[in-house]
């Protein structure tokens, strides 16, 4: 299937390549100081724009990266999620960013969810990580209810993380096979 046409869809949400439209949300995402500072800081407009071209690059290179998130009620952008995996990254992560307004609505988990099981099943991994910011507690309750645990901390990431220093969560394929079964659909 070609990258531009491959979806997925949860009861709430609709996942899909990004698209030229999603990047005015992605901005104000970026923009955001309390949004954005566990994933990279505040972005000004140009740099966001440049950073939002990495994910249809990849999909385009490497036939995955993260899918824009929309809520299927207001069609509205909410975030990204999904497979990851630049050059000389410490595994094959299922990351996630979601705008403030999306936030406390349990969006993260059912998109997250879906791109798991989409991983799994397209791209032939064994196992997924999620490289989170020691300080980001939200993020790290996404990942346990997904069923991931701490693998180790203290890892640097490459660019184009800049040696940000994160925490390794994550499954194997058998663990979130077991982890799913205890989701709430």
């Amino acid at each position: 299937m070609p990258p531009a046409d491959i979806r997925i869809e949860t009861r709430r949400l609709l996942l899909r390549l990004p698209q030229t439209g999603d990047f005015e949300r992605y901005a104000e995402l970026f923009a955001d100081g309390e949004a954005s500072r566990h994933i990279g800081g505040q972005l000004a407009r140009g740099a966001a724009w440049r950073r939002f071209l990495q994910m249809p690059g990849a999909w385009m290179l490497q036939g995955f990266a993260m899918f824009s998130v929309v809520e299927k009620e207001t069609g509205l952008w909410i975030g990204q999620a999904g497979p990851w995996r630049p050059d000389g990254w410490p595994g094959n992560e299922i990351g996630y960013a979601f705008h403030p307004q999306a936030w406390g609505k349990g969006y993260a988990v059912e998109a997250v969810a879906a791109t798991i099981d989409w991983a799994f099943a397209n791209l032939g991994w064994e196992d997924i990580i999620h490289c989170i910011s020691p300080a980001n507690v939200a993020s790290k309750k996404v990942a346990q209810r997904l069923g991931s645990r701490l693998l180790r901390e203290g890892c640097v990431l490459p660019p184009p993380a800049d040696g940000h220093q994160v925490e390794v969560w994550g499954q194997s394929r058998r663990q979130w096979l077991e982890n799913r079964e205890r989701l709430p659909w």
